[in-house]
């Protein structure tokens, strides 16, 4: 039977996205990288990491060293041009490039203005599985109780809140419990974390107490400094039950159940 030539099944070219690692998944937490690749993967995409690629400068604006972040957004601006969409598994690296570089970039018109083409398609991972690809299933057979974390660049610089809670709530296996003031900060900060150390502790003991509350066995969410510095303090602390997880590894299949003897808490 031939079909009429507005009835013809035309294959969907495959968009090319550009996976922005950032430099903690890199040097810290490589399988949340992995984890990312297999999502977008599995939602149809095809991933390049682009050779060469550093920091996106955040650490350097913070601090205040606006001439070394301006370098390195600019070689960002010339690696991710050209792709049809770019994805960071991280709300905090994301919502520099999207909220800070035109700041910085002021200066320099032709720059700024390949920079806002550039940010027109930056997405933070799970908002893009969800408002880009719709995706409808993940990877993940985990079974376990789990809380999330919202980290603050992803909230309010991005709005992320609803697209990493929709994607977990995919998996049947997994009970998702709200934990008191879930969208408080966990007390990083990013370099604050290192200058005002004894608040930055205290703002962490107050998230774990939360996190503790709600008897899960692990607290998930979209930032590996977040986790880093939430995982230093439940270990310091004496928690070693609770996992501490990257909400892609999590949706990749990556935890350990909670009724597995000896679990450690792990964010790899």
């Amino acid at each position: 039977m031939s079909l009429e030539p507005n009835q013809i099944d035309v294959p969907q070219a495959r968009p090319r996205v550009a996976l922005f690692v950032t430099c903690l998944v890199d040097l810290m937490r490589p399988e949340v990288g992995f984890a990312a690749i297999r999502l977008l993967e599995h939602a149809g995409c095809e991933v390049v990491v682009p050779d060469n690629q550093t920091c996106c400068g955040q650490p350097a604006f913070n601090s205040g060293d606006r001439p070394a972040a301006l370098r390195l957004a600019e070689r960002v601006v010339r690696q991710l041009e050209g792709f049809d969409h770019i994805v960071i598994p991280s709300g905090s690296c994301a919502g520099m490039i999207k909220t800070h570089y035109a700041e910085l970039l002021a200066d320099d018109p032709n720059l700024k203005a390949r920079m806002l083409d550039v940010s027109t398609r930056v997405y933070e991972l799970t908002d893009y599985l969800v408002n880009v690809c719709g995706l409808d299933t993940v990877p993940s057979a985990a079974e376990g109780t789990i809380t999330y974390h919202d980290c603050c660049s992803g909230l309010r610089e991005l709005g992320v809140c609803d697209q990493p809670r929709t994607l977990l709530q995919k998996i049947p296996g997994i009970s998702l419990v709200e934990m008191p003031s879930a969208q408080a900060c966990c007390g990083f900060g990013g370099t604050f974390s290192l200058k005002y150390g004894h608040i930055s502790a205290a703002i962490a003991d107050e998230k774990i107490q939360a996190v503790q509350a709600t008897g899960a066995c692990a607290v998930v969410m979209g930032d590996v400094g977040c986790m880093l510095h939430l995982e230093g303090r439940l270990r310091r602390t004496g928690d070693e039950r609770t996992q501490v997880k990257h909400v892609a590894e999590v949706l990749a299949g990556h935890l350990v159940p909670e009724s597995a003897p000896g679990a450690l808490g792990s964010a790899g």
